[in-house]
């Protein structure tokens, strides 16, 4: 799919001007292969993060957890920063601190006046590289991170995309949760997360990315000086040796009749970030849609599964989801029913597969209108494009345009949808995974027939 193949009748290229005088993203490739990624514009702030490829798909099962460990371990003091000074130098300048860890990235990230970059990029590098780790604060994080675990563990949307995965990429990494299990949570040394900083922290697998107010040259220079120390590459860890996780059709499902509704997900494999029908996943995504029985009905619902969801008061929510790491995906739909109508809701999801081979034009050009409208909403502040710069250098190894992102939109036809449907969803073994009163919720053979009929 060319950024060419978006033209109209006349041949000449579609491009909304407001594209045209968006800013570019500036990269430097430092000695030990670190880049420096930075995308200027007008204002008095910068949001600078830390961004590395390494979460808890690269953990083994004993090891497991040990990168979210690390990623609350990062602030509580170095050599010559208590936890304490820290949190006062961020606030003297009036800045914020965050981290957060996925299955694939770990993000450190800060934000402040554009005066005080170099300030914050070196007290991101102190932290990052001179960790005390001191015993008596991990011990004191154990508690920390397992009651986090049991508030987790309460959500069980969340509890369901774990076990979604744990079914997907059965013995693989990628089924592993972030949290790590109570049992790794309550061993995890200090040795183990020096373990994995050293391995995993390497400046290949780094990038620093910057926005708002900012100078490409100034973070370049700050960067080479304060993280140019980081070795290139581990030779404890080999990044092509790493297995592509086999997808397994399965399920899981945990009965509890105490609860009234069920909480449940399906999905098929999905799309790696650099696969090319990543895009039209997005518009699968978005023709399939979202609902909450608090937006209410009316004709403005956004697709058919949601209309008769409202209307028939099948489900309580839905919501279609586009999962994407580095060589595989997941793609599906997760829900809230009631335990007696959840096979309904099931029966026109289902139906809703089979009828992405029946779009028409008007359907498809509204679906690309508002997937350009999110993707555009979705670089909203320097945050937002600070990580965006950030998660696609680790994942394309370049940062797509707005321009090149819309015009590859453009270009997807239905047959690509329809491929795309075909291809994917159809005759297939799926991955399920349920918790609630499960009476009548699908068997799993039911799920594999209903895709031969799509």
């Amino acid at each position: 799919m060319s950024a060419a193949g978006a033209r109209s009748a006349s041949g000449e290229v579609r491009v909304p001007a407001y594209l045209l005088n968006a800013s570019s993203t500036k990269v430097t490739t430092l000695s030990n292969g670190m880049r420096v990624a930075t995308e200027e514009s007008a204002g008095e702030t910068v949001t600078i993060g830390v961004h590395v490829d390494a979460g808890s798909a690269f953990e083994s099962e004993k090891t497991n957890g040990v990168a979210h460990f690390f990623e609350h371990m990062v602030f509580k003091g170095t050599g010559k920063r208590s936890a304490e000074d820290i949190g006062v130098e961020v606030e003297n300048l009036g800045g914020q601190l965050n981290a957060y860890t996925s299955r694939e990235q770990t993000v450190f990230v800060a934000k402040c006046f554009k005066k005080d970059v170099a300030q914050m990029g070196d007290l991101l590098s102190d932290v990052l590289q001179n960790s005390k780790l001191d015993a008596s604060l991990i011990e004191r994080e154990r508690s920390v991170i397992l009651q986090e675990k049991e508030e987790v563990e309460k959500n069980l949307e969340e509890v369901v995309m774990d076990y979604l995965h744990a079914a997907a990429f059965q013995n693989t990494s990628l089924g592993y949760t972030i949290l790590g299990e109570e049992k790794n949570i309550k061993s995890i040394s200090r040795d183990d997360l020096l373990n994995y900083v050293r391995t995993h922290y390497t400046g290949k697998r780094m990038v620093i990315a910057a926005a708002g107010a900012v100078n490409h040259e100034e973070v370049v220079k700050m960067a080479e000086a304060k993280f140019g120390g980081i070795p290139a590459v581990s030779s404890e860890f080999d990044m092509s040796s790493i297995v592509v996780p086999e997808f397994i059709g399965s399920e899981i499902k945990v009965r509890d009749d105490t609860l009234h509704e069920v909480t449940a997900a399906v999905a098929f494999k999905g799309a790696s970030w650099s696969d090319p029908d990543y895009l039209t996943y997005l518009l699968i995504q978005n023709l399939i849609g979202s609902w909450d029985r608090s937006m209410g009905g009316g004709n403005s619902l956004n697709s058919r599964l949601s209309e008769v969801t409202s209307n028939e008061a099948l489900a309580h929510s839905f919501s279609a989801f586009n999962t994407s790491y580095h060589a595989t995906g997941l793609f599906g739909v997760s829900f809230v029913a009631p335990y007696d109508r959840v096979d309904e809701f099931c029966v026109e999801l289902m139906k809703e597969f089979s009828l992405l081979r029946s779009i028409t034009p008007a359907e498809l050009e509204r679906a690309k209108n508002r997937v350009k409208a999110a993707y555009l909403m979705q670089l909203d502040g320097s945050s937002a494009i600070a990580e965006d710069i950030g998660r696609q250098l680790l994942t394309l190894g370049r940062r797509l345009t707005p321009i090149e992102a819309f015009l590859r939109i453009d270009a997807i036809s239905m047959e690509d949808v329809q491929r795309v449907a075909w291809d994917s969803f159809r005759d297939v073994d799926p991955v399920v995974a349920a918790i609630g009163p499960l009476k009548y919720f699908p068997d799993y053979n039911v799920w594999r027939t209903r895709t031969t009929a799509l």
